[in-house]
């Protein structure tokens, strides 16, 4: 079983905090620093952003991170390297990289999918792959025993849902509000959306996108299993220059969510 399946099975319907991180900013090393401080305080699963320059899906917080990592040199193979450090390591939670399907594409489907596995990656997240187009990268990742996540927007209409949501395993994403990552507000209508997708889909639901703070998390997770936390953290790396107070930071912030999440309040 998948380290994904294999969390939310162990969660038994507690709800799971995601927590996100952009490769390589400030540095790499600091990046599986924060990691591990993520994990100690309670995130369930962490995805690893790879920088790109061009990244559609993500708000000015995410933006500037990408730019400041490729600035530094950070490249595919070298987060791939980082991921199998932090499993070496003893990393033990699920790890995903969210990435676009251009570094994808031009490292190799096959390549792409059998190096991130044997590196420790459980899952991908790419979200300018339409569903259509995934059949291709589905297959490698099927070979080499990688999820691709399925995201599922506020836009989606009903007769989408099948086609997005046909064979899909580890959880859904739900995007909450109709802008990019780090938006102010989610949608109005996170119930209406998770009844939606559990119409045809018995997989955890998670929300993400506009969740930065306790009670956004709470509020999500109140339709969700899982709920997605990631430009509240990028942000902290801008905020915090000196190395041990960003992962003071970053693990206090991480803390304070998974509470909430236990509590409901």
């Amino acid at each position: 079983m998948n380290r994904i399946e294999q969390r939310f099975r162990e969660l038994a319907g507690q709800k799971a905090l995601i927590t996100y991180l952009t490769a390589g900013d400030p540095d790499l090393a600091a990046t599986g620093r924060l990691v591990r401080a993520m994990e100690r305080a309670g995130a369930d699963l962490v995805e690893l952003g790879l920088p790109f320059s061009d990244p559609v899906a993500d708000g000015p917080v995410i933006q500037r991170a990408s730019q400041r990592s490729l600035a530094k040199g950070t490249g595919v193979k070298a987060v791939m390297a980082l991921a199998a450090r932090l499993r070496s390591d003893g990393l033990a939670c699920p790890l995903l990289f969210m990435t676009y399907y251009n570094p994808v594409l031009q490292y190799g489907l096959a390549e792409f999918a059998r190096d991130a596995a044997a590196a420790g990656v459980d899952g991908l997240i790419i979200p300018d792959l339409p569903r259509e187009e995934a059949g291709p990268l589905l297959d490698c990742c099927l070979v080499a025993g990688l999820l691709l996540i399925p995201l599922v927007a506020p836009t989606s209409i009903p007769g989408r849902l099948p086609v997005v949501l046909d064979g899909a395993r580890g959880f859904v994403y739900c995007v909450t509000v109709t802008g990019v990552t780090g938006s102010a507000r989610a949608t109005d209508s996170l119930a209406e959306m998770s009844r939606a997708v559990r119409e045809h889909s018995s997989l955890p639901v998670a929300f993400g996108f506009g969740i930065a703070t306790p009670a956004d998390a709470v509020t999500a997770a109140r339709h969700a299993d899982a709920v997605v936390v990631g430009s509240a953290f990028v942000r902290l790396v801008e905020e915090y220059p000196e190395p041990q107070a960003l992962e003071e930071a970053v693990a206090a912030h991480t803390a304070v969510l998974k509470q909430a999440l236990r509590r409901g309040v």
